[in-house]
């Protein structure tokens, strides 16, 4: 970057589950189909409405800030964050200033400033001559969460957002589909050549975990475009535009100090520690995906690739882990087989043609135990791996053993060298043009001589002891 380093701060709004919104007994849908059915007069910001705090939202923060070492504030507030728009009716937005539920942690390395709760606006859809607002995400509970201006580039950047959407998943906190708008990542970013940090500009409107990656790299590059042609940056907020993968300025950015903060008047302050059991909710709190990595490799020493796809579906780890169970073996060769189709040949038969129309989980049609069996049949070589697939796709339509499919299918591996010798034997007459070559130094055609071999047994000669048997004989 031409001596420039980029300094990077985030901003992560995300929705929270509840069943209601944060300070109205309206449904938390944002969503539904139909647009303005849940709301409310207090969403509305009806005079002589009163807003009412929403534990089960509350609760979600401070297992959060748990679940990231932050510390739990006992004190709290809401407060008032005054400006106008057209989808905040009542001329603010219920916030945190001064005293957030969280202060510090850590995520992905990264360390975190805060992470407060506040309600989100309503949405709006603009026309040509005309907009419209949709009050149905109006007053949903909202956590957002800044972190340190500790990230550089944009793998930190979707790296970090990527596990803030696993943590709040694993915690049931959050769907975070950041498509859907229940994640929203705003990039502060500002290059320098010095310590001192550059002028900083805010990146919005950011509909992806990539096109954070995306805009990170292109207003990088604009920065040290501009300051290398002697352009004097200013600190705005500017917007992505997904299609031509640029930013652009939308504003001046607002300081704190426009917003005009002041303690919300209609809410109680909150104890948190005397609300909440910080202790029993800490020990409650799940596995967490950090956790969990070190803890699959430590246990089972499968690959980095294998184990990031199991730390994101959290039903393939468990049906790995019944499996690792069932084989009863510590051979990481073993595991790693199992994890291999696991993650690759069961995950293909789903995406086959013949599942187009399969409506069953099949996780759950599976049994673990069954296909510990047909790993070891592999292992063992009573199966070759072409038999196996084949296998295994019947075992989840039939649901039926691999013994009893192999015996039927006629796939179970011929392992008596004497039967397979003969085989041998018929495989170099017919081919003694072949045998010369390879007598000569051509190597590879190893597999041709097992591969028609394989077609003499119809599939059933077990390749290693054949290849073992051709070693032999052709010395």
């Amino acid at each position: 970057m031409k001596g420039y380093t980029a300094t990077i701060g985030l901003e992560i709004h995300a929705h929270l589950k509840t069943t209601t919104k944060m300070f109205s007994r309206s449904l938390n849908d944002p969503h539904h189909a139909g647009q303005n059915q849940n709301i409310s007069p207090i969403d509305m910001a009806h005079p002589g409405t009163l807003p009412t705090i929403n534990k089960k939202a509350v609760e979600h923060m401070v297992r959060i800030g748990l679940a990231v070492d932050g510390d739990i504030a006992n004190f709290t507030e809401f407060d008032r964050k005054n400006y106008f728009y057209p989808d905040i009716p009542k001329g603010y937005q219920i916030s945190q200033y001064k005293y957030p539920i969280v202060s510090g942690g850590k995520l992905a390395g990264f360390e975190l400033t805060r992470i407060h709760l506040e309600e989100d606006t309503a949405t709006s859809k603009h026309f040509d001559d005309h907009s419209l607002v949709d009050y149905n995400r109006a007053g949903a509970p909202l956590m957002e969460l800044v972190t340190e201006p500790v990230l550089h580039s944009s793998d930190d950047v979707m790296k970090f957002a990527r596990e803030l959407q696993l943590l709040l998943r694993y915690l049931e906190a959050g769907d975070a589909n950041i498509e859907k708008g229940e994640m929203r990542v705003e990039v502060n970013l500002s290059v320098s050549k010095t310590k001192e940090l550059g002028t900083k500009v805010e990146v919005k409107n950011i509909g992806s975990i990539s096109a954070a990656g995306k805009a990170t790299e292109f207003e990088i590059k604009r920065q040290i475009e501009a300051l290398e042609n002697g352009e004097e940056l200013v600190q705005e907020t500017r917007g992505w535009d997904d299609q031509k993968e640029i930013t652009f300025s939308q504003r001046s950015k607002e300081n704190a100090k426009d917003y005009r903060y002041f303690p919300e008047p209609d809410l109680p302050k909150l104890y948190l520690h005397e609300i909440f059991d910080l202790e029993q909710m800490k020990e409650s709190l799940p596995e967490l995906p950090d956790a969990k990595r070190k803890r699959l490799k430590k246990e089972y020493g499968i690959k980095d690739q294998d184990i990031e796809v199991y730390i994101h579906t959290p039903w393939m780890a468990y049906f790995f882990e019944n499996t690792a169970f069932y084989l009863k073996d510590e051979e990481e060769e073993l595991l790693q087989t199992a994890s291999n189709y696991i993650t690759s040949d069961i995950v293909g038969i789903m995406k086959s043609k013949e599942f187009e129309n399969y409506t069953k989980n099949v996780w759950d049609e599976l049994s673990s135990e069954d296909f510990a069996k047909l790993i070891t049949m592999v292992s063992d070589g009573t199966l070759g791996s072409r038999g196996a697939k084949d296998i295994l796709f019947k075992m989840i339509v039939l649901k039926k053993g691999p013994e009893e499919l192999a015996e039927k299918l006629g796939l179970k591996q011929d392992n008596d060298p004497e039967a397979m010798k003969a085989v041998v034997q018929k495989i170099i007459a017919e081919h003694p043009e072949q045998v010369k070559e390879f007598i000569a130094g051509k190597d590879t055609l190893m597999k041709f001589f097992v591969g028609m071999a394989m077609k003499e047994t119809k599939g059933s000669g077990n390749p290693k002891i054949l290849t073992e048997i051709f070693t032999e004989m052709l010395k």
